[in-house]
């Protein structure tokens, strides 16, 4: 597997969770503190500020936190996996000058080469408009001109829809991402140690396919040759990504058991050639399972303009309602009438003393 990075709260516990050889950096001295990691790296702000309060939300600081870290960076996310969430501050503006950098490099980057991004998207409908905002503005600034330059590998979408609708803890959470990696990346692996019986995708295969510049939707699960494979595919797609748009290029992976039928892989070819697409797959025999399964990733070039407009649309939605909040909280005052006549007549006959008082009522001093 790739080096893995973990950038901010929420990506450094995801990064050690998945490899606790991994690299974390923050800016909070007290986020670095809660996860084990092999090396730590504690960004910091003009004038050392943030080791406790980190960026409090603002990318802002995160990206100006970047500059302290920006050599170290530079050097590491060759060839590794980036993972970061997108809604705070330091996850947001430390992956936003890392994209940054990668987007400015000129020379061709070679495949071996190639950063990947897995990217935990707020849940627009549920978390705040802060985490929606910050996303938003993530999405146009920083995603886009990453892959629109090439300079990229693989960018895998991660949502909190599931964790916000089905209440799942964030460790548990958290865990379902790991997980869901390992399997997809365990591709060579399994290639290389089960028992070949069509195809071949060896590590050379796996790392070109994910040189590719594209959101990458992976999933996997058990297979029925007996039933449409574009239905299957449609109903287990992975809950933890972002839907699939049309596919640009597939890779497969259908493992078999031991004397299973050698032929149900056919379908998955038909069905991708169908959208114009040649995917790259193997069939294997695993003996420890008793119906077939596949694991199969699609890569796709949604623009993120589109992603962009979903959270400004849920980010207006959170606007109108705090404005609603607002003037439905505001105290409406009852008005002053003053009668200037008779206020005159009252100082003529009580003399200079009540000039002032009068003053003071119709709020002229």
């Amino acid at each position: 597997m790739q080096r893995i990075i973990g950038i901010g709260g929420a990506g450094s516990k995801i990064a050690t969770k998945l490899d606790q050889d991994s690299v974390v950096v923050n800016v909070s001295e007290v986020e670095l503190g809660k996860v084990c990691a092999r090396e730590k790296i504690q960004a910091v702000l003009r004038g050392g500020s943030g080791a406790y309060r980190g960026c409090r939300m603002d990318p802002e600081l995160g990206n100006e936190a970047y500059a302290s870290v920006s050599r170290e960076l530079e050097s590491r996310i060759r060839g590794a996996l980036v993972i970061a969430a997108t809604g705070g501050g330091t996850g947001n503006g430390i992956t936003k000058g890392v994209m940054r950098y990668l987007v400015g490099r000129q020379e061709r980057i070679p495949v071996e080469e190639k950063t990947l991004f897995a990217l935990v998207l707020p849940y627009a409908r549920l978390e705040s408009a802060e985490f929606v905002e910050n996303t938003s503005m993530f999405l146009n600034d920083s995603v886009a001109p990453a892959i629109d330059s090439g300079n990229t590998g693989n960018i895998f979408m991660f949502t909190n829809r599931l964790k916000f609708e089905n209440r799942i803890p964030e460790d548990h959470f958290n865990q379902m991402i790991v997980d869901s990696l390992r399997d997809f990346f365990d591709i060579p692996r399994k290639n290389a140690e089960l028992r070949l019986v069509d195809g071949h995708v060896d590590q050379e295969d796996f790392d070109l396919f994910l040189s590719k510049p594209y959101f990458n939707h992976f999933t996997s699960f058990t297979y029925d040759p007996m039933q449409e494979f574009g239905r299957q595919l449609q109903e287990h797609g992975n809950p933890l990504l972002l839907p699939a748009e049309q596919s640009i290029e597939a890779l497969f992976l259908m493992e078999i058991p031991a004397g299973g039928d050698q032929t149900a892989f056919y379908n998955l070819v038909e069905f991708f050639n169908r959208q114009g697409v040649k995917p790259i797959y193997s069939v294997a025999e695993n003996p420890a399972l008793t119906a077939p399964r596949v694991t199969v990733a699609q890569l796709y070039s949604r623009k993120p303009a589109e992603l962009v407009h979903d959270f400004n649309t849920v980010a207006d939605e959170h606007a109108q309602t705090k404005v609603k909040k607002t003037i439905n909280q505001f105290v409406q005052l009852e008005p002053l009438e003053v009668n200037m006549d008779e206020e005159a007549r009252k100082v003529k006959a009580n003399g200079q003393d009540d000039i002032v008082a009068l003053l003071k009522r119709i709020h002229k001093i």
